[in-house]
This record gives C-alpha cells, sequence and structure tokens, in this order.
C-alpha cells in the first residue's frame, strides 16, 4: 500500500536484505545516539533491553563503556540477519547479553520490571501509531518504577536544509516505504502522553533531523 507503514513480518524481509550496510547511516545517527548516550545514565543501569537491536552497535558500546560489568543486555530484532549480527558481534560478553528473535508485537520477552532502561533507536519512526502505542505499553511493563524509556527516530526538522530533506524523505516514503527501510520523520511526544519527559531535544546531521528523548514511566518523587 502506498505510503502505508510496513507490518512487523515485512520490515523483517527488509531488514533481512538491508541490515549488512545499517552501520553506515552512523553518519547521521551518530550526534544522536551520543546525547542519548549522554543524558540517559546507563551507568547506573544493572539490565537494558533493545527494541531493534539491529547490528549490536549501541550494545557493544554500551557494554564496553557504559554499563557496569555486572550489567546485563537482552535484545531484541524481527531480522534473523540483524538477530545474527548482534549475536556475533556480542559473543564475547558471554551471559551478559542476549539477544532474541522477536514477532514485532507485544508480548516482548522480558520479566515485568526487570529492566531499568528501555532502549529503541530509530525504531518508533517504523511503527503504525497503534503498534508503536502497544510496544510502549511493553516498556512500561518491562521497566522498572524508575526506569527510563530512550528513544531516538528521524524527526521533521527544524532548520530549512533538514525540512527539505524531510518532504523529500516523505515524498519517497508514500512512493515506496521499503526503499527508504519503512521510516519516515515522526514527532515522538504524541505518543508519550503517559511518560514524563526528563530530556527530548531535536539534532540535525547532514541536514537529517534525529528527535532524541528520555522519559521516565511515572513522575519523579
Amino acid at each position: 500500500m502506498r505510503g502505508a507503514t510496513l507490518p512487523p513480518e515485512r520490515l523483517a524481509r527488509v531488514y533481512d536484505r538491508i541490515g549488512r550496510i545499517q552501520d553506515w547511516q552512523r553518519f547521521y545517527e551518530g550526534p544522536a545516539v551520543e546525547d542519548l548516550l549522554a543524558h540517559a545514565d546507563f551507568e547506573d543501569a544493572g539490565s537494558v533491553f533493545e527494541l531493534g537491536c539491529g547490528t549490536g552497535a549501541l550494545a557493544r558500546a554500551l557494554l564496553d563503556h557504559r554499563l557496569s560489568s555486572d550489567a546485563t543486555y537482552l535484545g531484541v530484532d524481527v531480522s534473523d540477519t540483524m538477530v545474527q549480527l548482534s549475536s556475533d558481534r556480542l559473543a564475547r560478553f558471554g551471559d551478559r547479553a542476549t539477544v532474541r528473535k522477536v514477532g514485532g508485537r507485544a508480548p516482548l520477552p522480558g520479566e515485568s520490571g526487570g529492566f531499568d532502561r528501555f532502549v529503541a533507536l530509530y525504531v518508533f519512526d517504523l511503527l503504525a501509531e497503534a503498534l508503536a502505542a502497544e510496544l510502549l505499553a511493553e516498556a512500561e511493563r518491562l521497566l522498572t518504577p524508575n526506569g527510563r524509556l530512550c528513544l531516538v527516530s528521524l524527526a521533521r526538522g527544524t532548520t530549512t536544509p533538514s525540512r527539505i530533506v524531510c518532504s523529500l524523505w516523505n515524498r519517497a516514503w508514500r512512493v515506496a516505504p521499503a526503499l527508504l527501510g519503512g521510516c519516515r520523520p515522526i514527532d515522538l511526544l504524541p505518543l508519550l502522553g503517559a511518560w514524563q519527559i526528563e530530556h527530548c531535544v531535536e539534532l540535525t546531521a547532514w541536514a537529517v533531523p534525529s528527535q532524541i528523548v528520555v522519559a521516565t514511566r511515572t513522575a519523579p518523587a
């Protein structure tokens, strides 16, 4: 369907095909990810859940440089290719890192209240609103009472160059979303009405805008 978000089953096929080249996107994703790392206090987290673990690049960075030596990580993805890439990249961390394939819908694996951080990089810009709400409910279930939701997505742009890029991106997405990996510029905040926003900023790299949000599932005491 023209201009429709792709269902998880089709996203899996897209990323099985293009997954091995995803790390090239760091040229515009890098500053946004660094901002998230600077504001989500991963050093205080004992357990991290990542929705859409991709190639495992973030997980490796967390386990190498941010998380304590006894912290654990669980990453999930709909793509066999991504699961294999992440598993290979994280093999040296042994039992501290687990990667699983999922169907892309609730329920997600993991014990309720078992994670200090729920992370999703460039995932919610792939999802239909109903599915996004479903997975945010799962994030709330999985997080500890003061756990943090950590999101990065393509944004709608605040500068003239970024708005031009977004306009062109949206035109292409309406015609052939799979050619863009299924993602399109969005605003995360309307999805997060029940969350307490701790940090929200939009950064632009190479005229591609990204939105970074850190939120808690309950208001701070």
